[in-house]
């Protein structure tokens, strides 16, 4: 029988279409080829093939677009939006318009042409994480920018591009994200009712029934959530409340680094290197009136989003708003436990 399920944070509903489900074991078909790759420009000693750094993790005595560097962070060839020019917001009729400003980074997460992030040693992946917190703090400074999405796309299917080089991408965008705005609505209203994290409630409840947890290490867990839209949807949280991702001390970098790689891991030894696109939702910016964000350090709580790109989104989501998961997450999380990295 299928069953509609809610989800907490934002009011979304889901269909878990058990009707149509598989074996867990059935999804690890491996990811689609993309086009054949050339001559990758990630790599080390190419750095005369991407724009100049940005940022870098590199030894004092190396010189900026040189070899000898850790990370990398460029500025997108093809980015969504321009760091040039100013707002202008305006309306037209019903309309309302503003330029395309904001920032479009790409984080070269290795110097080796590493395809997969599960690859990288947790000191790398903690050096990745250090950037993103870096770069959000720097982008924060131009008021012009409410918030920084931090997002990975891993395979063809997931919007990786022909180059297979482990990378992420920053966006610094003039809104709030609508996504992230609906998360906030919810868990502040839920503080308002209750006066507790809805977060935090939703980390205590898996914790005690333990169906969904897949990994509870160092202060982090990792769970596949109870209302998925995608089979083997993976959240990883924090368990000790905050709202910002950049308030990470350096003991807490590593330990996300070290259930991070140890989740990406375990998808790919358990579904064969599915493509995949992770999303970090922390706190906007707070540069508005007096009070307009008075709970958001109680309410709200970072998080990262895993998504493997199993199935297709098609006219009913895209119609309805519904996503239909046609894997119970129970059954996701008992399948990711049992995989052995």
């Amino acid at each position: 029988m299928p069953e509609l399920r809610k989800d907490p944070v934002i009011g979304r509903w889901v269909i878990i279409a058990t009707e149509r489900a598989r074996r867990p074991d059935q999804y690890a078909k491996g990811a689609p080829e993309g086009p054949k790759e050339e001559a990758c420009p990630f790599c080390e000693g190419s750095e005369s093939q991407t724009p100049p750094e940005i940022d870098s993790i590199r030894p004092k005595n190396s010189a900026p677009n040189t070899p000898g560097w850790d990370l990398r962070v460029v500025p997108s060839i093809a980015p969504f939006l321009r760091i040039e020019g100013e707002l202008d917001r305006r309306g037209k009729g019903l309309y309302d318009l503003m330029n395309g400003v904001g920032a479009h980074e790409i984080v070269i997460e290795t110097n080796k042409h590493i395809e997969s992030m599960s690859d990288l040693s947790q000191d790398q992946i903690a050096k990745v994480i250090s950037c993103y917190i870096d770069r959000i703090i720097d982008l924060e400074k131009d008021r012009r920018f409410k918030y920084v999405m931090v997002f990975k796309n891993h395979g063809w299917s997931a919007g990786a591009g022909m180059f297979k080089h482990s990378k992420s991408q920053l966006i610094a965008t003039p809104v709030n994200p609508k996504r992230v705005k609906e998360e906030l609505v919810g868990a502040r209203l839920h503080y308002d009712y209750h006066e507790r994290c809805i977060f935090c409630d939703l980390i205590k409840q898996e914790i005690e029934t333990k169906d969904r947890v897949i990994l509870d290490i160092d202060g982090f867990i990792a769970i596949t959530p109870f209302a998925a839209r995608f089979p083997f949807e993976v959240w990883i949280l924090p368990k000790k409340h905050s709202c910002d991702f950049v308030s990470l001390d350096m003991e807490s970098r590593q330990n996300l680094a070290k259930i991070l790689k140890m989740t990406l891991a375990k998808l790919k030894k358990g579904l064969n290197d599915p493509p995949y696109n992770y999303v970090i939702h922390t706190a906007p910016f707070r540069r508005h009136k007096s009070g307009y964000w008075k709970s958001i350090d109680y309410d709200y709580h970072w998080h990262i989003e895993i998504m493997p790109r199993l199935t297709r989104v098609a006219g009913f989501e895209w119609g309805t708003g519904f996503y239909i998961c046609p894997l119970p997450p129970e059954e996701a999380a008992k399948f990711l436990r049992e995989v052995q990295v």
